[in-house]
């Protein structure tokens, strides 16, 4: 027991005056807290806010989808011809008397 505080005293004398301070040693804690040891840390919530950046940018993605798409569907419905070129490119569909040949590009 003599030997375990002898060694935590010399220890303690041996950190600066200024590391000693209550005041430094309590924002020194409270930061080390902040930033690992607390549920909602700096780490987790930077991750978060990254988490949502790249949320909102497939947000905004998605919407110019829906847009795009949306104005392909009203050009299909509005003209057979279209509605019948998009078959074909998509579905390979073809006429009766017709042959189909895919190149793929590589």
């Amino acid at each position: 027991m003599n030997t375990i505080l002898t060694f935590l005293l010399n220890t303690w004398a041996r950190i600066k005056p200024y590391f000693r301070n209550k005041y430094i040693l309590t924002i020194t804690l409270v930061l080390l807290w902040i930033t690992f040891l607390d549920r909602n840390n700096l780490i987790e919530r930077f991750r978060m806010v990254r988490e949502v950046y790249q949320l909102e940018n497939d947000c905004e993605y998605y919407r110019e989808r829906i847009v795009n798409d949306s104005a392909r569907l009203v050009e299909l419905h509005s003209s057979p011809e279209m509605l019948e070129k998009y078959a074909r490119e998509q579905y390979l569909m073809k006429r009766d008397n017709e042959d189909i040949f895919v190149i793929v590009d590589r």
